[in-house]
């Protein structure tokens, strides 16, 4: 059974203390809920202690890396765009600095093994993504691909 992985990457607007990191931090724990109940979410890595590639994105604020497993590239997407996650991609735009670099914001790519997913291996898969665009190793949403390598389009 292969499953999905997704790396994101960002630095919020303003420090730790500021009432719109909090707010941010608010949604996240609602989006996590989300995830849990999905019955799809299979790993959520700590980002606690990992080191945040500041050659990337540059900036004042929190940075802020998210890595999960998920049971499919489907319900990945589902989730993406609904409830919580859909409510909180909405507001990005009071959180983040949108136009930092341009750089994308998350990588996927497929596992067979949630145990060959890490943190070094999101910063291999994003840092390839970026220096050769998508391809069956790491892709986005608008181009994805399934467990073959093959174009995949969501319906």
């Amino acid at each position: 059974m292969s499953f999905v992985a997704i790396y994101t990457i960002g630095r919020l607007k303003h420090s730790i203390e500021h009432p719109s990191t909090s707010e941010f931090f608010e949604a996240g724990y609602k989006v996590i809920r989300q995830a849990d109940v999905s019955g799809n979410l299979v790993k959520e890595f700590s980002p606690l202690g990992v080191p945040f590639p500041e050659e990337l994105i540059k900036g004042d604020g929190t940075p802020i890396l998210t890595l999960t497993v998920w049971k499919s590239l489907e319900s990945l997407y589902r989730f993406t765009y609904s409830g919580q996650h859909q409510r909180a991609l909405r507001n990005r735009h009071k959180w983040f600095d949108m136009h930092q670099g341009k750089l994308p914001s998350y990588v996927v790519w497929w596992t067979e093994e949630v145990a060959d997913v890490s943190w070094e291996e999101a910063y291999k898969r994003y840092t390839y993504y970026l220096q050769h665009g998508p391809t069956p190793y790491a892709f986005d949403y608008k181009q994805a691909f399934d467990q073959e390598g093959e174009r995949f389009l969501f319906k």
